[in-house]
């Protein structure tokens, strides 16, 4: 009988080993399996990820050279040589001289206002740099071309006519009937807007602040303080010559232009 225990006990201990071992085994592969599904699964987002970036890097690339190439493409389009060219006709407006500025500011504030903005384009005072003597010293000074008088340019209609010719300051149109003024020429658009070859440009027009005839003193050299008659004058030169009495005589002078002053 013990013989039959012991046998029995042999055969349990077998039995519970081999069991034990079969649970090890299931166990560890599933463990494999599972690290083996993870690593699977983290393989398949990064290169998931890694494609999304590329897609993304492909994208912006595509998008920075499309940028530059319509950068490219965009090109200013150039401005007209000439003023005349541009819309509108050039017309002339008659204000008091002196107030000038103040009809500009009234007549753009007034366009504006009546939203006008399509119909008048600009209104231009022309202007030329001049040399002139002040206290014996050149001088460039600002000088309207045609003190009372300003340039508009604009579509004529009813509407934009009656838009600038009732602007306070305005006395009226130059040239033309009262309702239908002439717009400027070419030539004239040009002319006075100062349309000039490139070495002309920026170089000064010397004024001289007096005319033959006008009584002027002289302030430097030995004739300082003689007072006199201008002759002749010589713009190119710079030179003036001048009656100044001495001893009871009209003597003609030689003098420059930064010798002499007006009284």
């Amino acid at each position: 009988m013990a013989e039959v225990i012991e046998t029995t006990e042999e055969t349990l201990e077998e039995t519970t080993e081999e069991v034990n071992e079969e649970e090890v085994e299931e166990t560890a592969g599933e463990s494999t399996a599972a690290s083996s599904e993870e690593t699977a699964e983290s393989s398949t987002e990064e290169m998931a990820a890694s494609g999304e970036g590329a897609d993304e890097a492909v994208t912006e690339d595509a998008g920075e050279a499309a940028s530059d190439e319509a950068a490219d493409q965009i090109v200013e389009a150039p401005m007209p040589a000439s003023p005349y060219d541009l819309p509108g006709d050039w017309y002339v407006i008659h204000s008091y001289s002196g107030y000038e500025n103040k009809v500009k500011a009234n007549l753009e504030t007034r366009i504006q206002s009546m939203h006008m903005e399509d119909r008048i384009f600009e209104v231009h005072i022309p202007m030329e740099d001049v040399v002139e003597f002040k206290g014996g010293k050149k001088v460039t000074v600002p000088k309207k071309v045609f003190p009372g008088y300003i340039l508009v340019r604009m579509s004529l209609d009813d509407d934009s006519w009656y838009a600038v010719r009732n602007t306070p300051g305005v006395t009226g149109f130059v040239a033309g009937n009262a309702q239908k003024p002439t717009p400027l020429s070419r030539r004239e658009v040009e002319r006075f807007l100062g349309v000039q070859e490139e070495e002309e440009k920026g170089k000064p027009r010397f004024k001289p602040e007096w005319d033959v005839g006008e009584q002027v003193r002289v302030v430097t050299g030995p004739f300082a303080d003689f007072n006199g008659t201008i002759e002749e004058l010589n713009v190119d030169q710079q030179k003036v010559v001048v009656l100044v009495n001495i001893f009871g005589r009209d003597t003609p002078v030689e003098l420059g232009f930064e010798d002499i002053q007006k009284n």
